[in-house]
């Protein structure tokens, strides 16, 4: 059974958040929490840590246990969100555009399935 949590309108660009979540897909969720706890990109991280603990309990809630050590980063992927729009003046008149973006981080925690293969004879 798996477990989700959303982070929305969360006030980064999502290319650079993109970066650190590539880091923790398909990984077990301690080795995850470390990586983003010693993280160079500390502001970012701290968005996805958080959202991970989210999940985790999350997932406890869903299976009412507390067995953590088969939780897997089953999914996570960002997706672009609301760009608010500014104006910067600029020489002679002009005006530069400022967009400052923002994302949708979804992630999704999963046990660690075993898969057996099974060889048919003939």
């Amino acid at each position: 059974m798996e477990a989700v949590a959303k982070l929305r309108n969360c006030p980064t660009s999502p290319r650079k958040m993109r970066l650190v979540v590539d880091m923790i897909r398909g990984k077990k969720v301690e080795d995850a929490l470390n990586i983003l706890r010693f993280n160079n990109r500390k502001m970012y991280a701290l968005y996805v840590e958080k959202l991970l603990k989210s999940a985790i309990a999350n997932w406890g809630q869903v299976n009412q246990s507390t067995n953590f050590e088969d939780l897997v980063v089953k999914t996570v992927f960002v997706d672009g969100g609301m760009i608010a729009k500014r104006m910067q003046p600029a020489p002679q008149g002009r005006g530069y555009k400022i967009r400052k973006r923002s994302n949708h981080i979804t992630l999704v925690v999963d046990t660690k399935v075993q898969t057996t293969v099974e060889t048919q004879s003939n």
